[in-house]
Parts: structure tokens; C-alpha cells; sequence
């Protein structure tokens, strides 16, 4: 295997910390979050304590300045154990940036700290009922009402949403605007008007707690408007790469994690009196896969590299958020077969990585529109 050089001895420490944690404090718990819906909220204050949230957050603002690399060893180690509940990254790696980007000082300070120690779950609300991928479509607006802004609308689809006690909500200011009438706001969980619907029972990641939320003459300063009005489109192109860069991490981590399951099922699985790893079609089956994680990994690890030097751009970034994923659930599916009646069966875990993945497919803008970006930056 050819060797990461990215990953300095002082990030290699880290994950070694990293994964310490996540087989204490979340391992032995992830199948009761599973029938709960989701995590323990004390996770949340737990991984604050022991550096795991938002560590690319200056220190002015309670974080440790790090760079993105550590962000990347906590989702690949979340993705290795499988611990799909755990909604760290979006919370760290994709709302933090906005606020830390668009924000006001003022929001910055009251804000970012409690992000940093895990004393606020964040949420952005992007999706509704007839909104996904097309964000153009939202149809939630925010009006400007003396100093408040006056939001109506709901999501829905929404990670960490049952937990979260502030949302960045996408909404209109300008409806007749189209794109340009976009604006962000943050939305605290107890502002009146504001209601969280039930968790939703998903196909998979069901340790996520993933929910509907609801705005109805929901009053917020204006102040918590991020950034200028009519801005929000170009803020989320500008932070999406960075969002799709932690599917495509936490794909290849994914991959991984279901091969050497599946190494070690097929050696000590027997049938007609010998290893299934001994049969060539298993044998050509794990070789394939790992070659192409092998390959994903080096394209991970070259996309990790530009976007450390600011230039990974939108269409590599969607590149590797559609191949990534792709190659992901190819990889489980083949793993699932691999474990035969076993694979199927929700006590193993590469089941329930099969279940989980599908959704990469989706989320972070489908990977038809991926492709729809690739070919529009070529052709």
C-alpha cells in the first residue's frame, strides 16, 4: 500500500486519542442510539473536552487553530468504527466555517466557543419538502420587519436537527430574486415560533438524528443575519467543496472499514471444506476492491492537499463526492455478498454500513448533479 505522507506524526497521535474515544465513549453504545434515533446528547460535551469539535477554530475564539487535517482524522475514524450517529463533521466542518466566515465579531464571540466545546449542536436547514438539491428552490422567507427578521417556512431532512440547539436556516429575502435573493440566518432552538417535528425513521443512519424543523413568524435580531442579504447562494458554493471533501473522507474511511471486515470474515468462514478466502472469485473480488480504495485514497489524500493550499475547487470537489461515494457503496455491496445470509443480518456491521451509505449518494447535492458540474466546468 503506498504510504500517507500527508498526516504528520503530531495528527497521527491525534487519531490515536481519536480513536481511543470513539471505542470508550461511543462503540459500546451505538446500537441502543440506533433504537433511540440518536446519540447522547453528553457526547456532544464530552468530545468538546477532549478536542474534537470544530479544532480549526482560532484560538481567539476558544478552538486550537489546527488545520483541516484534524478535522479529516476525526471523520475517518468516525467512518472506520462505523458510528454513523455521530454528527460531528457537519457541526464542525460545515456550519462552524459559515459563522466563522460571514459572521459578525459579535457573533463570532457568542457563538463560536460553545460550538468548540460542544455545549451547542448545530444544524444547517437547507432541504424542504420541495427543495433538495435545487437551492434555488427554497421557499422559505425571511422578512424584514423594523430591526427583526421575520422567518416562515419549514425543512426538512435535517442532520442533527432533533439535537440541535442553533440552525443556520436558508431562506429567502428576496423571493423574486431567484439565487440572489438568498440570505443566512442563525436561529436559536428556543426562539418562539420555532418547533422541531418528529425524528424521521430512515432506511439507514438511524443513530442520526435527523428531523423536520418549522418556522412559523419566527422572530430572529438582524444582527443574526450572516454575512450581507441576498448573499446566502454565494456563501454555500463557496463552502460546498469543503462540505463535499467530508463525504468523500468519510466514503473512502467507509470502504475501508468493510474490507477488512470482510478479510477477516472470508478467512475464517469455511465452505466446501476450505476458507472462502481461498475460492479465486473471492480472492479477485478483495483484490479489486482494494485496488480501487487504494486508488480513492490517493485522490482523497491529493484533494486533501489542495484544499489545505485553498485550492481544491467545485468541480474536483464534486468529483470526489460522486466517485467516493459511488466507489463506497459498490465496495459494501460487494462486502454484503461476500458475507452472504451474515451480510444481511443487522448484527453485523458491514450491514449496517450498507444501510448507512446509500444516502452519500444523495446528500451534499446528488451525485447527478455532481456529474452536472463536472460537465459544465469542461464543456
Amino acid at each position: 500500500m503506498i504510504p500517507r505522507t500527508l498526516f504528520s506524526s503530531d495528527h497521527e497521535l491525534f487519531r490515536d486519542s481519536v480513536r481511543k474515544f470513539l471505542e470508550q465513549e461511543a462503540v459500546p453504545f451505538h446500537a441502543q442510539w440506533e433504537k433511540d434515533g440518536h446519540i447522547d446528547r453528553q457526547l456532544w460535551n464530552k468530545a468538546g473536552e477532549a478536542g474534537m469539535l470544530c479544532s480549526h477554530i482560532p484560538e481567539e475564539y476558544g478552538g486550537m487553530a489546527a488545520d483541516f487535517l484534524y478535522s479529516a482524522v476525526v471523520i475517518e475514524e468516525v467512518g472506520r468504527l462505523g458510528l454513523t450517529g455521530i454528527g460531528f463533521s457537519l457541526h464542525s466542518d460545515i456550519v462552524a466555517p459559515y459563522i466563522l466566515h460571514y459572521g459578525s465579531e459579535a457573533l463570532k464571540h457568542k457563538y463560536l466557543p460553545k460550538l468548540v466545546s460542544g455545549e451547542m449542536v448545530t444544524a444547517i436547514a437547507m432541504t424542504e419538502p420541495g427543495a433538495g438539491s435545487d437551492l434555488q428552490g427554497v421557499k422559505t422567507t425571511a422578512v424584514l420587519d423594523g430591526d427583526e427578521y421575520v422567518i416562515n417556512g419549514s425543512k426538512t431532512f435535517i442532520t442533527n436537527g432533533f439535537l440541535a440547539d442553533l440552525v443556520i436556516v436558508v431562506a429567502k429575502t428576496d423571493p423574486k430574486a431567484g439565487a440572489k435573493g438568498t440570505s443566512l440566518f442563525l436561529v436559536e432552538a428556543n426562539t418562539p415560533g420555532f418547533t422541531k417535528g418528529k425524528r424521521l425513521e430512515k432506511v439507514g443512519m438511524k443513530a442520526q438524528d435527523t428531523s423536520e424543523l418549522f418556522f412559523q413568524d419566527v422572530r430572529v435580531p438582524r444582527e443574526n443575519l450572516l454575512g450581507q442579504a441576498g448573499m446566502g447562494f454565494a456563501y454555500l458554493m463557496q463552502e460546498l467543496p469543503q462540505e463535499r471533501l467530508t463525504v468523500g473522507i468519510g466514503a473512502l474511511a467507509s470502504a475501508e472499514a468493510a474490507l477488512h471486515w470482510t478479510l477477516d470474515y472470508t478467512r475464517e468462514r469455511k465452505a466446501f471444506g476450505k476458507a472462502i478466502a481461498d475460492f479465486q472469485n473471492t480472492r479477485f473480488k478483495l483484490a479489486e476492491m482494494a485496488t480501487e480504495i487504494q486508488v480513492g485514497r490517493v485522490f482523497v489524500d491529493r484533494c486533501l492537499e489542495l484544499h489545505l493550499q485553498g485550492k481544491l475547487d467545485v468541480p474536483t470537489a464534486a468529483m470526489l463526492k460522486y466517485w467516493g461515494t459511488d466507489l463506497q457503496c459498490k465496495v459494501l455491496d460487494e462486502c454484503v455478498q461476500l458475507h452472504g445470509g451474515y451480510g444481511y443480518m443487522w448484527e453485523y456491521p458491514v450491514a449496517r454500513a450498507w444501510a448507512d451509505a446509500r444516502v452519500q449518494r444523495i446528500y451534499a447535492g446528488t451525485n447527478e448533479i455532481m456529474k452536472e458540474i463536472i460537465a459544465r466546468s469542461f464543456i
